[in-house]
């Protein structure tokens, strides 16, 4: 099927769930991401259910805090 993870169009397995595909995809500090699919966030509890379907848009988003003094 194919995806867009990132802005980058791509093909995966049928049935892949989103804690897959964070390990498929090596997203360093996957404790830390936030993820959305066809952007609406997706709660962490519910990675290893989350079945990505064909046409999704996966993004992994990182919030910084920080620059005050």
């Amino acid at each position: 099927m194919k995806i867009t993870v990132a802005g980058n169009k791509k093909e995966y397995e049928e049935g892949i769930t989103l804690t897959q595909l964070i390990e498929k995809e090596e997203i360093e500090n996957a404790e830390y991401v936030t993820v959305t699919i066809n952007e609406e966030f997706i709660d962490r509890d519910n990675f290893p259910t989350t079945v990505i379907k064909e046409g999704d848009t996966v993004e992994f988003l990182y919030f910084m805090g920080g620059g005050a003094r």
